[in-house]
């Protein structure tokens, strides 16, 4: 077995080092973009090509959803041309792939979670980007695994836990909407998950959904971060608003629960629950500050 990751800066690729470098030791290469760009075809193909390869997971992408409705060409580049020239190179070479996808290619108008062959209606340039990549993956190399997650934080690199926490430092008044609904998900237990499926197996292609357990508010979310942080000052002083006091450029859906009923049936694994997970995590980002 020999494993590539893409996107290894990110903080899913970030915890899947330290994840797969503790399960199997020197299997795996990990790179970014500074290594190799995935939107050139020719460039991808030699890497791979010389790289003896058994399995990629791409966890790289475009994932600024604001921005994209500005640089369409730049989403659609990462989003879904490299996602084709990995497929493609896939195929010939027989190598397998997982593909981290997200819970925003659904419309949000559910009013329970989502399973893996609900219709998609992606409500953004982002959005768009993903389920398109899907589709073009699943086309050319159907023995691929795509795991749609959401809300993902981690203590590395710019995410919402980290945000909460440095904004309520400054005394800043946090005010977060609370009428979109998902489930944080800790970048750990993702990684936990996908080494699951690359060392234990069995390898099942299609599409499954990973989030952590239950069910939150990015208003329940930020007050339990600042719990979590020994700041319960700060929490209380969160403000709900609803989604039409803080405007954005890019549509988000205000319901995008998933159902993990599929991947626990298929892998056997108990998914933790988010705040017990967010704890975990804010453990690591305070004892790093010490």
């Amino acid at each position: 077995m020999k494993i590539l990751v893409t996107g290894c800066r990110g903080q899913l690729g970030t915890e899947l080092r330290d994840v797969l470098e503790a399960k199997a030791p020197n299997k795996t290469t990990y790179i970014d973009i500074d290594d190799l760009d995935l939107t050139d075809e020719g460039a991808v193909a030699r890497y791979l090509r010389q790289g003896d390869f058994t399995h990629i997971v791409n966890c790289a992408a475009y994932t600024n959803v604001e921005l994209a409705e500005e640089e369409k060409a730049k989403c659609h580049a990462v989003n879904i041309n490299a996602v084709s020239n990995l497929a493609r190179l896939a195929d010939e070479l027989d190598l397998r792939i997982i593909h981290i996808s997200t819970d925003f290619v659904f419309d949000g108008t559910a009013h329970r979670p989502y399973t893996e062959s609900d219709k998609t209606a992606p409500q953004s340039v982002y959005a768009s980007s993903k389920r398109k990549g899907e589709t073009v993956l699943l086309g050319l190399s159907p023995n691929a695994i795509i795991i749609r997650t959401g809300w993902l934080y981690s203590p590395h690199g710019k995410n919402f836990v980290k945000t909460m926490l440095s904004q309520a430092r400054q005394g800043k008044p946090l005010r977060v909407v609370a009428d979109q609904i998902g489930t944080p998900t800790y970048a750990t237990d993702l990684a936990e998950m996908i080494a699951r499926i690359l060392l234990r197996g069995p390898w099942t292609p299609g599409i499954f959904h990973y989030t952590d357990a239950g069910v939150a508010s990015w208003y329940d979310f930020a007050v339990a971060a600042l719990e979590a942080a020994g700041m319960p000052e700060a929490a209380a002083k969160v403000t709900p608003i609803p989604t039409a006091d803080y405007p954005t450029a890019a549509t988000r859906p205000h319901y995008s629960v998933m159902s993990k009923a599929k991947i626990t049936a298929t892998y056997g694994v108990k998914i933790p629950h988010w705040q017990a997970s967010l704890r975990r995590c804010m453990e690591r980002i305070l004892s790093n500050e010490e």
